[in-house]
């Protein structure tokens, strides 16, 4: 059996496979490496996914684990951590079990393209890209966050949306009508965006409203435009423009169409597109990855 783990900083989902089928999934709460102390890591994995895991635990002979803040250095550590945690548990053909540790990144990649060449995404409250050749990454564009880069990403999507509202290009009744939404002044938005913590997130999420009304032309606009940007300021620095483009995010999975349509605009095929990468590294451990091309 396979245990495999896609990893962010809020959720751990978590797949245990056996042959070509899912045999349990569990989540957890988020693991990150990065942010995370050693001990902190620990306990989550005994006292939340352990327990979960139990009647399946012992037949485990490989663990995948895909995560945020894991480089090179951080991917040691954990990988050493889920060897400490599996190896009074684990006792497959009393060979232990081989723990294998890789970038959110490369679970994006293998999750879009599986083992073909491609050019995969992440976009999600950020975004992040690569040239991936079948079997790792070869190229990256640096992303720069949301105040440098980041476009195409919900955070940049939600600053474009509240320049053309304040600005006026925007109707004038949807200013009161974004204001009551989202429970806010102007002035405590400018605030909460200033002054306060995790802005970044604060403007992704906005999108559920931007989405409510991708029937506004000039709404739909800033998405496509925003995508556009993605593909002009970083998928074109690969200059690979004959390659699948896929991605992953929840940015990516709710604006599917006008994704799809910003792409072919900038000469791109979009190829597949997921809310999660669970799936299609599932698909890509037991062999078989699956792609489904953009409609």
């Amino acid at each position: 059996m396979k245990l495999i783990a896609d990893s962010g900083s809020t959720k751990t989902d978590w797949s245990v496979t056996s042959g070509n089928n899912v045999a349990l999934s569990v989540k957890t709460q988020g693991i990150n490496p990065f942010h995370q102390p050693e001990q902190v890591i620990s306990d989550i994995l005994s006292s939340e996914l352990l327990p979960q895991i139990e009647p399946v635990v012992s037949s485990i002979s490989e663990i995948h684990f895909y995560g945020s803040g894991c480089n090179e250095a951080n991917a040691a550590v954990m990988q050493a951590l889920l060897a400490r945690v599996f190896s009074d548990v684990v006792s497959s053909s009393g060979d232990g079990v081989r723990v294998f540790v890789y970038s959110d990144l490369l679970a994006a990649a293998r999750a879009v393209c599986g083992t073909s060449p491609g050019i995969a995404c992440i976009m999600g409250t950020g975004v992040n890209s690569c040239l991936y050749d079948g079997a790792g990454i070869v190229s990256n564009t640096r992303p720069l966050g949301y105040i440098l880069g980041d476009e195409g990403s919900g955070a940049v999507l939600g600053r474009l949306f509240l320049n053309a509202l304040y600005k006026g290009f925007l109707p004038q009744s949807m200013v009161g009508e974004f204001e009551q939404w989202i429970g806010m002044s102007y002035q405590d938005i400018i605030t909460r965006v200033y002054r306060e913590p995790m802005a970044n997130r604060f403007l992704a999420g906005i999108a559920p409203f931007i989405h409510d009304r991708l029937d506004i032309p000039a709404v739909r606009g800033i998405v496509v435009d925003n995508f556009r940007n993605f593909f002009r300021r970083n998928v074109v620095q690969y200059g690979a423009a004959s390659l699948p483009v896929g991605a992953v995010g929840s940015i990516a999975y709710f604006f599917r169409d006008e994704l799809c349509e910003a792409a072919s605009l900038e000469g791109f095929t979009l190829s597949r597109v997921l809310r999660s990468p669970m799936d299609g590294l599932v698909s890509y451990h037991i062999g078989s990855p699956i792609l489904t091309p953009c409609l």
